[in-house]
């Protein structure tokens, strides 16, 4: 039988285990201790009660998942009233009277500023999640800590953004305090590290009505720029847009984009008024704990009017880290330590300090957190730099773009593992933006301003060279007329823009109408802002780009030297020695010796013509040489190497006598023009005055040279230059001239057959249009002037400026001398000189090859010398091998027997000659034992002759020494 359980002692067990554990909750709640902590806000605005209920929700949160810590944190909050004193009020209150171990808040930079003093004085640390001003940070107290991001955090994501879109000006709209100003000088170095430019900064009052937001906001309207970024506090940046839509600043062409201040604290009120605005605000991950809380906050806040935003979230995570680290900092020390003042000192000298905050800011720096935010940790009391969303207004919300972070630059997508370690400012790596006016066409960044002024072109006043520029007055109707070169391209370039560009031409000129100044003061005016651009024959140099932006050169560049020609009529008797050079002189002496030197080896031996005395053999070898010049040789060549260096020679002589004839001729009979003056340094060491074009930088050069001030003069137009060049340097007139290339093509095209252009030719980069510095227009106008430049309208306006004086030559050649170098021949010569050394290579084998066997039976005990000369002495003799003496004896034969006699029979003829042979008797230096030192005695041909049909025997003998 079973039996039944017994309920008393289940009821029993049950009421022991709840016993138990209201023991232990009693347990823990008499072990706790509470510290107190305080908050600063200002309790009139709603988000600051938002940030409140969040502080609240971190600590509640925390303690119910952390119930087994000591500490309890007890929160005293504080009103600030809006204002810096009672910020500071409030936090001496909370430091003096509830002794707090820390202080959160509070809300403004400015707020923030005296406070950190306090904390520091009392050893408080002050945790600030909404202060956000980089002068804080300047402040260098350990005992502040931002749980915030430093607003010069954001302005490399906002930089990136004004470089992918290329804008040159940018204009920053900011709140006139602490706040809107410490982030302005991170701004400007952004910017200009890009070569963004800031023309104007729009500074708005804190307290500013209406009016004068839209006071400011139609100043900006009359401005080139409309890229703007703007930096204020949500509540005074909602008015702001509200005011910039109501004037149409709002529409297309305009570029507005906000930091993370306002695009953090958008609220439906304003959207409307922000369509097409861009943004950039901290990255919070999307984490379901981050999901949770929100639903949590609503459902617990519901009558909180401010929506949630990302500084609720840090003012969580600071209540968050500020619990751990108190936790940290243990519970031994949480008092006060007063100090020793007298009675007459004021309230801050009696505060104390706190016995725990040196532990305190300790626990702090090293506490480390995931948070709804993300990581949390500090460093230096700051919070590393995180990534940045870009966001794009549109409709009731904001559409992400893409991202920046400090590595990679913009990137579509974070963690994405197409991302590299190169820092990034292409636009493609952002959606495409619908800009205001629901536009998608990305503005260019600036327009002609909407005050109806026209740009103001600033244009020279000169006397002469009116080709270029020309202007006219007229007196009745006092209407000025500008014309010219310049101005014409300026037209065509206007015309080549993508968009209307209104202009009118101003003359730089004095009331009476006569110049102002030079160029260098003309293009300085755009610094000034006298002129938005100058047109006109005005050269790109290095000084000018300090205070002014040029276009790319639409005319050629450098400088030159004008110099007189003359008539080179010292023709003398030794005129024809001048078509050739000394050294081509010298090298065709040394080849004709060396080629007849050649000739004489290869026909030695086997040529009559080669052989004889010793004077006869070096006349025929130079008579053939030189003999080439005018292929006057009578000599017969029989080697075919001979032949070969023969042919060779004759063409490369062909070639040297033609170009002497057509450089003597030249010289005989065409006229030679040559420079005056051919060195700058001619001119210096003899004194001689030199001119220059009034008004031109030109001067500056000359003076670089080492040029007397006192030896310049000046010239306005061509006429005059040429008058000054007539007179000449010891009459008051000048040697040479210094000039830009496009006046010295003028001035030449003018009187060509008088003047040209000699070396050296200085380097500048051309004439260009002028505008002021960053100016938006520079790179548009640059790009077209190539696009006229590189077509068929920059010829038709130098036809029809230029083209009358086109019928002269080209003045840019350069005078030079008439005389043919060896420079212009040494291949010719290479080529004759391999052949000649290959033929004497070729020779010289194939003889000692063949006689080879005599010198090796010769006696071996002689020297290498004897061998050579018993090599020579063979060299000396006749090849009797040759085919050549071969044709001679048979045809010597035949004269001496006429065919009627016959000719004798082979059979019964013998030859002895007296040209021994390598069977020959060798001489007795090379020992012979029958020889007895006496020359050998040969026979002189011993010739018999037997004819069957006439039976006649001739016999001619004698003897002679060899």
């Amino acid at each position: 039988m079973r039996k039944r359980p017994s309920k008393p002692a289940l009821s029993f067990s049950f009421f022991c285990f709840l016993w138990l554990t209201e023991m232990n909750t009693m347990m823990a709640q008499n072990t706790t201790v509470s510290v107190n902590v305080g908050a600063v806000l200002d309790l009139e605005n709603p988000v600051a009660n938002m940030w409140l209920s969040c502080i609240n929700m971190a600590l509640s949160d925390f303690y119910v998942t952390h119930s087994h810590y000591q500490t309890r944190l007890v929160l005293h909050t504080r009103d600030s009233m809006r204002d810096i004193v009672g910020a500071a009020a409030a936090a001496l209150d909370l430091i003096k009277n509830v002794q707090v171990q820390a202080i959160l808040g509070p809300n403004t930079s400015m707020q923030a500023n005296f406070v950190i003093d306090l904390g520091e004085k009392a050893q408080v640390p002050i945790i600030s999640y909404s202060a956000s001003s980089p002068s804080l940070t300047s402040i260098r107290s350990p005992y502040f800590f931002r749980a915030t991001q430093n607003d010069s955090t954001q302005v490399n994501a906002i930089s990136a953004i004004v470089q992918a879109f290329g804008w040159r000006e940018a204009v920053p709209i900011y709140v006139d305090n602490e706040y809107g100003k410490g982030v302005i000088p991170y701004l400007t170095d952004a910017l200009q590290a890009i070569d963004t430019r800031i023309p104007y900064r729009c500074v708005i009052s804190p307290a500013a009505t209406d009016d004068e937001i839209v006071e400011e906001l139609y100043k900006l309207m009359t401005m080139q720029t409309r890229v703007f970024i703007v930096h204020m506090s949500p509540s005074l940046g909602s008015r702001f847009f509200i005011k910039a839509s109501e004037v149409g600043m709002m529409s297309e062409g305009y570029v507005w984009i906000m930091t993370d201040g306002m695009t953090s604290s958008i609220t439906p009120q304003v959207i409307d008024s922000m369509q097409g605005v861009l943004g950039v605000r901290p990255y919070v991950p999307n984490t379901q704990a981050l999901e949770d809380f929100r639903v949590r906050w609503k459902r617990k806040f519901q009558q909180v009017e401010s929506e949630l935003n990302i500084y609720g979230l840090w003012a969580y995570d600071a209540a968050t880290i500020l619990a751990i680290a108190i936790e940290k900092a243990g519970i031994a020390n949480f008092g006060f330590q007063k100090t020793n003042v007298s009675s007459n000192s004021t309230d801050i000298s009696a505060l104390g300090f706190s016995r725990n905050g040196e532990n305190l800011i300790e626990a702090l720096s090293n506490t480390r957190v995931t948070g709804l935010t993300g990581d949390i940790h500090f460093v230096n009391g700051q919070l590393p730099s995180s990534a940045f969303q870009i966001v794009n207004l549109i409709g009731e919300g904001a559409r992400v773009l893409g991202f920046w972070t400090p590595r990679n630059g913009l990137v579509k997508k974070l963690n994405s593992i197409t991302n590299t370690s190169l820092y990034s400012t292409s636009k493609s790596n952002l959606a495409p933006v619908i800009w205001p006016g629901d536009s998608t066409s990305v503005p260019k960044g600036w327009e002609i301003p909407t005050n109806g002024n026209k740009l103001r072109i600033g244009v020279p006043v000169k006397d002469g060279f009116s080709e270029f520029v020309k202007v006219t007055r007229d007196a009745g109707t006092k209407t000025t007329t500008v014309t010219g070169y310049c101005i014409d391209v300026f037209e065509a370039v206007v015309k080549a823009l993508p968009y209307a560009l209104p202009y009118e031409y101003i003359p730089f000129a004095k009331p009476d109408g006569g110049s102002a100044g030079t160029y260098d003061d003309m293009v300085y005016q755009l610094y000034l802002g006298s002129f938005d651009a100058v047109v006109g024959d005005t050269t790109v140099i290095a000084n000018r780009s300090l205070y002014a932006d040029f276009t790319l050169p639409y005319t050629e560049s450098g400088v030159s030297m004008i110099v007189p020609i003359k008539d080179n009529n010292n023709k003398n008797a030794w005129v024809f020695l001048k078509p050739l050079t000394w050294d081509l002189w010298m090298a065709s002496f040394c080849f004709f010796v060396f080629i007849g030197f050649v000739v004489w080896v290869l026909e030695h031996r086997i040529n009559e013509d080669f052989r004889g005395p010793p004077s006869h053999q070096v006349g025929t070898s130079f008579w053939f040489s030189f003999s080439t010049m005018v292929f006057a040789h009578r000599e017969i060549v029989v080697s075919n190497l001979a032949r070969t260096v023969v042919i060779i020679w004759c063409f490369v002589v062909l070639i040297l006598t033609q170009s002497y004839t057509a450089s003597l001729t030249s010289l005989l009979t065409v006229q030679q023009l040559l420079p005056t003056v051919t060195d700058v340094n001619q001119l210096i060491k003899n004194g001689q005055y030199v001119g220059y074009q009034e008004g031109s930088f030109v001067v500056g050069i000359l003076k670089g040279l080492g040029f007397d001030e006192s030896k310049l003069k000046v010239y306005n137009s061509t006429e005059e230059c040429d008058e000054l060049f007539s007179k000449g340097s010891g009459n008051g007139g000048i040697a040479a001239a210094f000039d830009e290339v496009p006046y010295t093509k003028l001035f030449l095209a003018q009187y060509c057959s008088k003047y040209t252009l000699v070396e050296p030719t200085f380097k500048t980069d051309g004439f260009g249009f002028a505008f002021p510095k960053g100016s938006p227009l520079v790179p548009d106008v640059s790009r077209a002037i190539l696009n006229v430049t590189e077509g068929d309208k920059m010829k038709e306006i130098e036809q029809e400026w230029f083209g009358k004086q086109s019928n002269c030559p080209d003045p840019s050649s350069s005078v030079s001398s008439s005389s043919l170098s060896l420079q212009s021949f040494w291949g010719l010569f290479l080529i004759a000189g391999v052949a000649s050394v290959s033929a004497l290579l070729i020779f010289t084998a194939r003889f000692v090859y063949e006689h080879r066997q005599a010198s090796m039976r010769s006696d071996s005990k002689a020297s290498i010398w004897s061998r050579i000369l018993y090599l020579f002495k063979i060299f000396d003799q006749k090849d009797l091998k040759s085919h050549t003496f071969r044709k001679s004896e048979r045809n010597e034969i035949q004269l001496k027997y006429p065919p009627s006699m016959g000719a004798p029979s082979p059979s019964i003829c013998s030859v002895h000659t007296d040209f021994p042979v390598e069977e020959g008797t060798p001489s007795p230096e090379y020992g012979d034992p029958s020889s007895n030192g006496q020359p050998p005695q040969e026979v002189v041909p011993n010739i018999e002759l037997a004819n069957t049909n006439q039976e006649t025997s001739i016999a001619i003998e004698g003897t002679r020494d060899n």
